[in-house]
């Protein structure tokens, strides 16, 4: 090969860098853009817990965010292992910072689930908890005032009766 041929292939190379640069840059970018919007996670239209965490769960998706922290980290890879980056500390970083976002989404979002999971049955064991309904629908406490109010009523009755008695 000729002198000339290694001088363009130098050349080539920084290109080839300079691009896989961009790239990994690139993918950077998009995965951030792929996020959930910090809005999505904190308003809600819900009317209830159960709506509150099912709209959380669905805006606690990274989306194509990790499909874009893949690409980066191919491109930061192979740009590493051909030593084609002067200083790549800073993808590095901004590389990990991305992965750590995601991993905090997912975990958030399992944490969600647990609860969207554990939330119905909690309400339902909180409804059936207290009191035991008798069969006209009243609880037992409706009861108990019913009682006592008949008791009173029973009471008045015969100290009606005897006053009745006396008067006779």
């Amino acid at each position: 090969m000729s002198q000339a041929t290694f001088g363009d292939d130098d050349e080539l190379f920084g290109e080839a860098a300079s691009e896989m640069r961009a790239d990994v840059e690139s993918s950077l970018e998009d995965g951030w853009a792929a996020l959930p919007d910090a809005n999505e996670i904190w308003e809600t239209d819900a009317d209830n817990v159960l709506g509150v965490l099912n709209g959380l769960k669905t805006a606690l998706d990274a989306g194509d965010a990790e499909d874009h922290l893949r690409d980066a980290k191919k491109w930061y890879t192979m740009g590493q292992r051909a030593d084609a980056f002067e200083d790549a500390e800073d993808l590095e970083d901004e590389i990990a910072d991305l992965e750590d976002a995601i991993a905090d989404i997912a975990e958030a979002g399992e944490q969600v689930g647990d609860l969207t999971s554990t939330i119905p049955g909690l309400r339902g064991t909180l409804e059936s908890a207290g009191p035991a309904e008798d069969e006209d629908g009243d609880d037992e406490e409706e009861a108990a005032e019913t009682a006592d109010a008949d008791g009173d009523a029973e009471a008045d009755a015969d100290d009606d009766a005897e006053d009745a008695e006396d008067d006779e």
